[in-house]
């Protein structure tokens, strides 16, 4: 899921504690004791890492991953054994509902009281009781537009089927982001497993294919930075740093509703490091250490303590980064729909793109 980051092009591990390119993760031992992480593209300050090392004397082994389903069959085959690592929300029901997860044990992650309990609460949406995850960032799906090539302020989803914006849209190159949008258009619930609902998403993405630009993932960024689109769908971490570069864009979350998603950090079982992947778990939770997480990737963070930390005004209260209840309303968190859904998903995305 989950490409919402911004993608390295490459996914070699690093030693980051000793600060040396140590190849894969499963290529090489560090000395002492580390924990082997693996985690979105750019989805972490580097100086936290480091800093987590000086402070505890554990070596952090760093690896990353493109997206939720390139992430998991890597967990799933055992083939290297991760200590902690980032899924977003509904493969993290999934991981639970196949017991591929370790329960946390939160002595050891003192510092989870600086959450926001309205997080905690709505990942229990995906994990009943908190029993797995400790929330990481979390966000929204939506539409980003230049100001300057689009005539009027957008609210709706039907600006990207909109005939005079025709190549100059961007649209998410993701099965869950694209049908996602095609269903809230049409009133549906973007974890809809209505067969006959989904059909009717699947030409409507047909019929809007003319119309688009590129299917991108972390592209959307620098082209919509770069003015080479009017439209963009975007999630809206991204779009807070392309604000930063180009103040001509805007970010609306559709009226129709849109996702709303939590990337947390949970404990595979096979975790050979448990206790010093919960350390870093608790380091993270830190309010300090969140800042700076949150400064460096601009993705929200669910953490209260560190949220009362921004100095920057706009920025603490931006509704980009923290939305209101009202600009939620009709957001949704993917679920899990079983291997048999995600086949007929996975089948009428490729009827999309062959097209």
């Amino acid at each position: 899921m989950m490409n919402k980051k911004w993608i390295a092009a490459s996914l070699c591990a690093v030693t980051l504690g000793a600060a040396v390119l140590s190849g894969c993760a499963g290529g090489g031992e560090a000395s002492g004791e580390q924990v082997v992480v693996y985690n979105w593209g750019e989805y972490i300050d580097p100086e936290v890492l480091e800093l987590f090392t000086e402070e505890t004397g554990i070596e952090v082994v760093y690896e990353e991953f493109e997206t939720n389903e390139i992430m998991y069959p890597r967990v799933a085959s055992g083939a290297v054994s991760y200590d902690v690592i980032c899924p977003s929300d509904y493969m993290i029901e999934r991981m639970i509902q196949e017991d591929m997860l370790a329960e946390l044990n939160y002595d050891n992650i003192p510092n989870i009281s600086n959450m926001d309990e309205t997080y905690m609460a709505q990942a229990e949406a995906f994990d009943p009781g908190n029993k797995y995850c400790v929330p990481y960032c979390w966000g929204t799906v939506g539409i980003l537009y230049n100001k300057t090539m689009v005539s009027e302020p957008i609210d709706s989803w039907d600006v990207l089927w909109d005939e005079q914006y025709a190549d100059n849209i961007l649209m998410q190159d993701s099965v869950r982001d694209a049908f996602a949008v095609a269903l809230k258009r049409l009133g549906y619930s973007l974890n809809s497993t209505d067969e006959a609902e989904l059909e009717e998403a699947k030409n409507l993405l047909i019929e809007q294919k003319p119309l688009v630009q590129a299917y991108v993932i972390d592209q959307v960024r620098d082209m919509m930075i770069g003015n080479e689109a009017a439209i963009g769908v975007i999630y809206s971490g991204e779009a807070i740093y392309t604000q930063r570069e180009n103040p001509d864009l805007e970010y609306v979350i559709p009226k129709e509703g849109s996702n709303v998603w939590i990337d947390g950090w949970v404990i595979p079982k096979n975790a050979e490091n448990k206790e010093n992947a919960e350390a870093f778990i608790n380091f993270l939770c830190d309010p300090e250490i969140a800042l700076m997480n949150f400064d460096y990737i601009t993705y929200s963070t669910p953490n209260a303590a560190a949220r009362e930390l921004i100095e920057d005004e706009d920025i603490r209260n931006s509704t980009i980064a923290f939305p209101t209840a009202e600009m939620l309303e009709g957001c949704e968190f993917f679920k899990y729909l079983g291997p048999d859904v995600d086949e007929i998903y996975n089948s009428k995305w490729k009827e999309v793109k062959s097209e």
